[in-house]
């Protein structure tokens, strides 16, 4: 009798796993499994969107440095043109293959050195922070980055003002229609010479631009040299209502009618 007891367990105890138990048991192992895969495709999608999002980010710095950079504008110095919170694209190969600035383009620059005699102190992980973020056009640009309107270049004679409250370029009036409402060319009266290799610039908002004529009696003379030039702002980006291209200034074209001509007034 104990014989058979004992074998009848033993039988019981070696006989597979049938029914509604194993069932269950293969559903909680089958969940658990899911589980796992779930939660590694999840750290995989997670790392994979993150390195996607440095390569982005990478790729948007770098065109920004070499080709096209947004600046957002910081001031009213060249409204009606540009106003105050417009991101603008500034074109960095316009002028890097031996072309140069010209009269009557809106251009970006390093003002150290001619708007400000010595570079201003930052925090290094403020200014690295501050110069990724306005690279993306998300931040103001550096205190020393100005953006103004090219009315001189190298050998020219720029007068304020003619007899008829005009300003003149190479003994051209110049009519500029780009100025603020109301404005005058400008209320100080100057007479000079673009120095080679420099260019004159103003902001069209001549009462309230702080431009070359602030520096005409510092080192310098408010002159801005070529190559402190970043690139040449040809498109406002932002904001959508204000979507356009910078098209050129033909306010200057009768200055380059009287270069070419024989005996033209370039002085």
């Amino acid at each position: 009798m104990d014989t058979e007891a004992k074998h009848t367990e033993r039988d019981r105890s070696s006989a597979p796993d049938t029914g509604e138990e194993g069932e269950g048991s293969r559903s909680v192992r089958s969940s658990r499994s899911s589980g796992h895969l779930g939660k590694r495709l999840s750290g995989m999608s997670w790392r994979r969107a993150g390195l996607l999002g440095l390569a982005c980010t990478v790729v948007v710095l770098l065109f920004s440095h070499f080709v096209v950079q947004p600046f957002q504008i910081p001031s009213s110095s060249m409204e009606p043109t540009l106003q105050v919170g417009d991101r603008v694209l500034v074109n960095k190969l316009a002028y890097r293959f031996g072309s140069g600035p010209e009269r009557g383009d809106v251009v970006v620059f390093d003002g150290t050195g001619s708007f400000v005699q010595e570079g201003l102190q930052e925090n290094p992980v403020s200014a690295a922070t501050r110069g990724v973020l306005a690279a993306l056009g998300l931040a103001e640009p550096a205190e020393t980055d100005f953006v103004k309107r090219v009315v001189g270049v190298g050998g020219d004679r720029v007068v304020c003002c003619d007899k008829g409250g005009r300003l003149e370029v190479n003994g051209v009036p110049v009519d500029e229609g780009y100025l603020y409402p109301g404005d005058v060319p400008s209320e100080l009266p100057f007479d000079i010479v673009v120095p080679q290799g420099t260019l004159w610039v103003m902001g069209d908002h001549r009462s309230n631009s702080r431009d070359s004529r602030d520096h005409l009696g510092e080192p310098g003379g408010g002159m801005v040299p070529v190559d402190k030039v970043i690139g040449r702002a040809d498109w406002i980006g932002w904001p959508v209502g204000r979507w356009t291209s910078l098209e050129p200034s033909g306010a200057f074209a009768r200055v380059g009618e009287a270069e070419r001509m024989p005996g033209g007034a370039h002085g």
